[in-house]
């Protein structure tokens, strides 16, 4: 160092003193640190929390800076070697804010006012190269560059550094223009945030608004205080106004930084798209807005880092010559970023969630959850370890389904339907039903979603992609519904769209590893409920919905068949034309389209839905639990209701809809553990703090370790077969007598001679009471036997509320009545537990 200068006339201390504004910051701290063993360090800041050389001040309020500054002069002394002027406002929204102008402006002046009653040596402005108007690669700015600063903050550096140029009286000054400043963990925000998006495989992560060979310079925090110390040492030498650029002459490009990071990160460069600024902008404007209306969305409200005003600016290059700095101060960097990246993300890798606490990024939920696993580092790299292999070994199906694409897409013309493009085809007799262009349709529908399946298929081979699969789900599930909504008259083309919708779905999402489950979903291998006997996920719990559902398709698959024109007749063995009248009724064709293909397509969307995720679904994937447990429940007696009402409201009986009604009943027993277990699952989560929506879409891990490791098929058959049939389901007397009971109200007209209203009643309430007593054989569904109770009661009035009756129908109703009412009461056997619903079951 060049300064050997003491001070003890007034005995206050025997080394220079260094006022900083801002030491206890980051810089501050560096500064402080490679100053502290030649200097008196005396700080001014808003908070000092104990430190005996702070001194608490606000650079705003003029008074208090006096006060301050006397409090100075007090303990040591009028005469100060440098003032270090590193306090400031800085914030991300780009947007003006006051704080600009009264902390880096008027703060500024009021500081230099204040100490024009001291002896100082040398005034020293911490400004940012950003004041600068941006170059070109290979065109370095020197400190001659004109001033154009783009936003707020430079702008107010701008101003600052003309408040010292007036108002420095006598004082000799630096202004030192910093690059951007970064340490060991990175604490430069803009490269952490590049960081963050990289190492979290965002989508975000491949874009770039604007030139990505365009730069702007770093420089290690290390360096900007050996170059502080070095200003401060040889104050006596430097002329009276002095301007300096400080930064590192090597200026990695984005893209260049973009690969490094992907290579250091996860072995392998990082793809990046350029885009137009405007496009960047109003998506992070968007962005911005959802996460104002959502702030509790799946990234636990995490507010975006990227701003509109960034796009504009992203691709500003800053080259600095530091050629000044060089010969006044003999100084240089000694760090280089491009070097430095290894170490910095070595430790984000060994330690992440100190590595964003460091940077003050919120932990994204897949770090959130790797921390409550154990060791988040070692967490991250298992997890990441098991989706590259798992990804590995499935890329088959994504082939598979860029080929199904290619067969859609040749479809038209094999099938004959290209041939009639723009050609009018014949309604669908007897009632005329139809799209009179519907070939034109189907081909140009099969040829789109061919060509779209084969291109996010091929997207969806890259692991940085999962949402390629959804789009590929989503186009599958438009072919389940793309030959009922142009009324297809072709069976070929009706079944080519349903098997290829349906194995593209299964493809996309089905196959292992399923998108879009968190980290601590896959990562715990629980599949038992807390409180639980069972897995209600098991596959042998979805085999019997499954099965049921193939049959509901292959029944609504042949009444569509008739309403789209693809049969003539419509058989129906014991209630002759009564199969054709139902679904050519007015009930039916109050549909859009026809009702039967609507049920074909929720029966495979049952039986896709059914065939996804493994035996721990119940809390990696809630919503695809709740949504199949929706198409059997809510929907599956919606159905029921329209069958059920088609002697009272269409005078006659459709068999085949009698069969599929059956085994639509006979699901929803079988779905409503699984559906419980979530719902449980859910309100735990909900209980512990976690965010509900993302529990929902994303899964979570559970309080459950119990872990059912058998094998389901590994049994004899017998075993495998009873299990399926009894598993959570069981049909006690009571439930037994009631179905009969209903079985024989439902044909009180044959039997007891009932005529119209009580004819009515009795088959409406039979029907129901066969539905409740069914729902009602699974263990955790058994409260709704009481429903029958109702019914019963019902039965009990309405020999006097409705005509129709004779002494017969009378007795008959109020015997079912009154035994339907004492069958409710025994809840009949219980087998498992079910947590904290066995209270509702006792």
């Amino acid at each position: 160092m060049d300064d050997a200068a003491t001070y003890g006339a007034d005995g206050a201390t025997t080394r220079p003193v260094v006022l900083i504004t801002g030491a206890g910051g980051r810089i501050g701290s560096a500064i402080t640190a490679a100053l502290g063993g030649d200097y008196t360090i005396v700080g001014l800041e808003r908070r000092c929390d104990g430190d005996p050389n702070c001194i608490p001040v606000d650079l705003t309020n003029q008074a208090q800076l006096e006060q301050a500054l006397d409090e100075v002069r007090r303990r040591f002394g009028n005469r100060i070697a440098s003032v270090i002027h590193l306090a400031a406002y800085f914030d991300f929204s780009g947007k003006p804010d006051p704080k600009y102008q009264t902390v880096n402006v008027e703060g500024t002046r009021h500081l230099l006012e204040a100490l024009q009653a001291f002896e100082v040596e040398q005034f020293v402005y911490a400004s940012t190269m950003l004041v600068h108007r941006p170059s070109e690669p290979g065109r370095p700015i020197d400190e001659d560059v004109p001033l154009e600063p783009k936003w707020a903050y430079p702008e107010s550096k701008v101003a600052a550094e003309s408040e010292v140029r007036r108002h420095r009286g006598d004082i000799p000054f630096v202004i030192l223009r910093l690059a951007g400043v970064y340490t060991d963990q990175c604490s430069l925000p803009g490269l952490a945030s590049q960081i963050q998006r990289i190492y979290e495989r965002q989508w975000l992560s491949h874009l770039f608004p604007g030139d990505s060979t365009h730069g702007q310079s770093a420089v290690h925090i290390d360096d900007v205080a050996d170059l502080f110390a070095r200003t401060v040492a040889r104050r006596q030498r430097l002329p009276p106004e002095t301007t300096l650029l400080v930064g590192e002459p090597q200026v990695e490009s984005y893209a260049e930084l973009q690969n490094r990071i992907g290579r250091l990160i996860h072995g392998q460069g990082w793809v990046t798209h350029e885009i137009p600024k405007s496009v960047a902008a109003s998506g992070a404007w968007m962005q911005d807005k959802l996460e104002t209306v959502v702030p509790d969305s799946l990234d636990y409200g995490i507010e975006p880092f990227i701003r509109p005003f960034m796009a504009q600016l992203a691709d500003d290059h800053y080259e600095l010559d530091i050629g000044r700095a060089q010969r006044l101060l003999d100084w240089r960097p000694r760090h280089r970023l491009a070097d430095e990246l290894t170490a910095m993300i070595e430790q984000l890798k060994r330690d992440p969630v100190t590595w964003y606490q460091a940077n003050r990024i919120p932990l994204p939920p897949r770090l959130d959850d790797a921390r409550g696993l154990g060791p988040a580092g070692k967490v991250m790299d298992e997890f990441e370890a098991r989706q590259r292999k798992a990804h590995l070994k499935t890329l088959w199906a994504h082939y598979t389904n860029a080929a199904l694409g290619l067969w859609l897409m040749s479809s038209p013309f094999a099938l004959g339907l290209a041939q009639y493009w723009m050609e009018a085809t014949a309604l669908i007799t007897p009632n005329q039903r139809g799209l009179a262009y519907s070939h034109t349709f189907m081909t140009a529908s099969d040829l789109l979603t061919g060509a779209l399946i084969v291109l996010f298929s091929l997207l969806a081979l890259s692991r940085d992609k999962p949402w390629a699969r959804w789009i590929v789900a989503a186009l599958g599930v438009w072919l389940l519904f793309a030959p009922l909504a142009f009324w297809t008259p072709s069976a070929a083309a009706y079944a080519n769209d349903t098997l290829v919708g349906a194995l593209v779905i299964v493809l996309a999402i089905a196959v292992p590893p399923a998108p879009g489950i968190s980290l601590a979903g896959s990562m715990r291998k629980a599949n038992v409920p807390p409180g639980w006997d069972y897995n209600p996920s098991g596959w042998t719990q979805r085999i019997p919905i499954i099965f049921l559902a193939f049959v509901g398709l292959f029944i609504s698959r042949y009444l569509a068949a008739f309403q789209l024109g693809h049969i003539e007749n419509a058989w129906d063995p014991f209630f002759g034309d009564g199969t054709e009248r139902i679904i050519t009724s007015y009930v039916s064709e109050a549909w859009p389209v026809a009702d039967a293909g609507l049920g074909a397509t929720t029966y495979a969307m049952e039986i896709v839905t059914g065939a996804i995720g493994d035996r721990r679904r119940w809390r990696t994937m809630p919503w695809l639990v709740l949504l199949f447990g929706f198409m059997i429940v809510p929907l599956g007696g919606t159905s029921l209701f329209f069958i059920i009402i088609q002697p009272v409201w269409l005078g006659t009986w459709c068999t085949l809809c009698l069969v599929a009604a059956a085994a639509m009943l006979i699901q929803i027993p079988y779905s409503f553990d699984e559906i419980l277990a979530t719902v449980q699952f859910l309100r735990e989560r909900r209980r512990k703090g976690r965010p509900l929506l993302r529990v929902f879409l994303l899964g979570d891990d559970s309080e459950a370790d119990n872990v059912d490791s058998s094998d389901d098929f590994e049994r004899p058959a017998r075993h495998v077969v009873r299990e399926m049939v009894t598993g959570g389901v069981n049909v006690p007397w009571n439930l037994a007598l009631s179905i009969a009971i209903g079985l024989v109200l439902m044909f009180s007209r044959p039997l007891f001679g009932a005529e119209g209203g009580a004819a009515d009643s009795d088959h409406v309430i039979g029907a129901l009471v066969i539905s409740f007593a069914v729902a009602a054989t699974a263990e955790v569904a058994r409260p709704l036997r009481f429903a029958n109770a109702l019914l019963g009661a019902w039965l009990l009035l309405a020999p006097w509320l409705l005509g129709g009756f004779n002494p017969a129908a009378t007795a008959a109703d109020l015997i079912a009545g009154i035994a339907l009412i004492a069958l409710s009461i025994p809840r009949g056997r219980i087998i498992c537990r079910y947590a904290g619903w066995d209270r509702w079951l006792r």
